[in-house]
């Protein structure tokens, strides 16, 4: 039985390897393609290093006011912490937000007016049927709302920029679109996936791949004369650059048929002579100049994202602007349009190359243990010129990982860039996986007039403790609020004692006070301050938590109220203090700040 199993397994492997030498060698002349084409754009991309050329900086402009767009649909979870910390660590104040929400998403309705009654700036953009639709169509509806503001405030905002509602915003990002906005009529700001744990597959393929086309790609692709795609955030354009592409489409600024209006939209601008620039990637206020936000985390939700851009901006981009006949340095852009295209094709050919792959590590050890000929070495060797071609691609594939993951090492560090090889491979299934939904959601509409509707991925937003790299400093806050000179801040950060923090440095020298300085930390963290008025205060509320675990952590229950309890503290929360609390209550906790002074007295009246 055993030698009669061995001569079936020999014949199956027999016939794969003849199966994979035909296969061999138009895979591998398209591979030589696409390998030379992604050579090419990398030599450009070392060429721009070396003579180390960025985009022109104008001098500072005054500050142009900016209208910040924020499509919705389901993300009454989601937009509450984004917007109260993006608010909070914008260091711009010349801007006003439009969240446009859909009238049967009457959660996120909700969370949008209660944002607005806290914030000034958050103005209710509601969409007047029902959704969802595409993106597009919530922009166009958040644009209504905008102009209806400027006609009710005499005012007009010289700037539009677009945002999600997982977005991370830059607290540098708005100065420096204004900054560019002088000479420039779209501005892109990198987006870059937050870094997670190494096992976590999914999210590091985004990880990777934002970090290369952002630190990389998009540049090169500028400074070649090639369009430039928005990136759906942190994209700004001119209000002239709008009333262009208004006048040049029917007043329809945003596509509501296209699912992804960002590429639709900086292709669109580029036809009608509009500049465009993708801001390089560097540090300001101790942080990359991007926007950040986690990416899908599931292979599904990512399939989902990525056949939503497969779809509009490969297949509706097809049929809508072809290949660039009317498109200024019209091969420029073809080669643009073919890179942006060839997944379609590209995405299946490189999950047959995983499966060719393993297929030849598969037939070799077998072939060795049974102390045979491997038959797919002896058909490659027969087969005129194929051993010098997969030797060409197998160095062309090296010098891409090679430089992927230096993009990638300059970011997320060395260590988690020696996962991008394993991380490409899992990139092609999803990616493969994505594109023949999109064919088939193509097809789908086309056969039966169904629209294409916005594919929503399930959307998160940092934790609390994951936010503090990316807040103001404190000295930053007192000082654009005018509690405090520059010249106090350097002075205490130079004389503070180790282990002292600065704002109670600031209290004990007088320059600040208790009070002020938790309303400040209250604007920075995004914590209401606590008015705890001791004769309301039932002993009931105020011990609902052990005496130890208080006066461990320095927190007073102060109210039960929607199902929450209120806990004053003068300390910022972490993700292990509110773990430790949340043991001892079936209610969620939300924090509260309260100067020590006040804890002190509520703690020696109460405990």
């Amino acid at each position: 039985m055993p030698e009669i199993l061995n001569v079936w397994l020999s014949s199956v492997d027999q016939g794969l390897a003849r199966l994979a030498a035909a296969t061999l060698l138009p895979l591998g002349l398209y591979l030589l393609a696409s390998g030379l084409d992604d050579l090419v754009l990398d030599a450009c991309w070392l060429w721009r290093k070396l003579l180390r050329s960025a985009p022109l900086v104008p001098p500072v402009p005054a500050d142009p006011s900016i209208a910040v767009y924020i499509p919705l649909w389901q993300e009454a979870e989601v937009i509450g912490p984004m917007l109260d910390h993006n608010l909070s660590a914008i260091d711009y104040r010349n801007y006003e937000v439009f969240v446009g929400v859909y009238r049967n998403d009457a959660a996120t309705r909700a969370a949008v007016l209660a944002l607005a009654a806290r914030h000034h700036r958050v103005h209710l953009a509601e969409v007047p049927h029902d959704g969802p639709t595409s993106k597009a169509d919530c922009l166009n509806w958040i644009r209504q709302r905008m102009l209806l503001h400027e006609d009710q405030q005499d005012c007009r905002f010289d700037l539009v920029v677009m945002h999600d509602a997982e977005d991370l915003i830059h607290p540098q990002s708005f100065r420096r679109i204004g900054q560019y906005s002088a000479t420039y009529d779209m501005i892109q700001v990198p987006v870059l996936a937050l870094p997670t744990g190494v096992l976590e597959w999914t999210h590091g393929v985004y990880c990777d791949d934002f970090a290369e086309s952002q630190g990389k790609d998009l540049e090169t692709r500028v400074m070649l004369g090639g369009f430039l795609p928005g990136c759906g955030v942190g994209t700004a354009f001119r209000r002239e650059a709008l009333d262009k592409l208004a006048e040049a489409s029917q007043n329809c600024i945003f596509n509501p048929t296209s699912l992804t209006e960002d590429y639709d939209n900086g292709l669109r601008m580029f036809r009608l002579g509009c500049r465009q620039v993708m801001l390089p990637l560097e540090q300001a206020s101790g942080t990359l100049l991007a926007t950040r936000e986690y990416f899908p985390r599931s292979s599904a939700q990512a399939m989902r994202q990525r056949c939503r851009w497969v779809t509009g901006n490969a297949l509706q981009s097809w049929e809508r602007f072809g290949w660039g006949r009317d498109l200024p340095g019209k091969w420029t852009q073809r080669w643009f349009l073919w890179r942006d295209r060839k997944g379609i094709w590209g995405n299946p050919l490189s999950l047959l190359c995983n499966l060719l792959l393993a297929y030849g590590v598969a037939s070799w050890c077998g072939n060795t243990l049974a102390h045979r000929a491997w038959p797919l070495r002896l058909l490659v060797h027969s087969t005129p010129g194929m051993l010098g071609l997969l030797m060409v691609n197998a160095s062309l594939l090296v010098a891409r990982l090679t430089v992927r993951m230096a993009a990638v090492a300059r970011i997320y560090g060395f260590g988690f860039a020696l996962g991008v090889p394993a991380r490409m491979l899992w990139g092609n299934w999803i990616n493969t996986g994505a594109t023949v939904s999109a064919l088939r959601l193509w097809v789908r509409h086309y056969w039966t007039s169904e629209p294409l509707r916005w594919l929503k991925t399930e959307h998160f937003y940092p934790s609390r403790e994951a936010l503090m790299p990316h807040k103001r400093r404190l000295g930053e806050l007192l000082v654009s609020m005018g509690d405090c000179s520059q010249a106090d801040i350097n002075m205490a950060l130079t004389t503070r004692p180790s282990g002292t923090l600065l704002g109670n440095y600031l209290v004990e020298l007088g320059l600040l006070t208790e009070a002020r300085l938790y309303q400040v930390l209250g604007i920075q963290q995004c914590l209401p301050l606590a008015e705890i008025h001791a004769p309301t205060l039932t002993p009931r509320v105020a011990r609902s938590l052990p005496q130890k675990v208080m006066r461990d952590w320095g927190v007073l229950p102060f109210r039960i109220q929607d199902g929450a309890l209120d806990v004053a503290s003068p300390r910022i929360p972490n993700d292990e203090m509110h773990v430790s609390l949340q043991r001892f209550t079936r209610l969620q906790i939300r924090f509260h700040l309260v100067t020590p002074t006040a804890l002190k007295t509520l703690h020696k009246e109460f405990l």
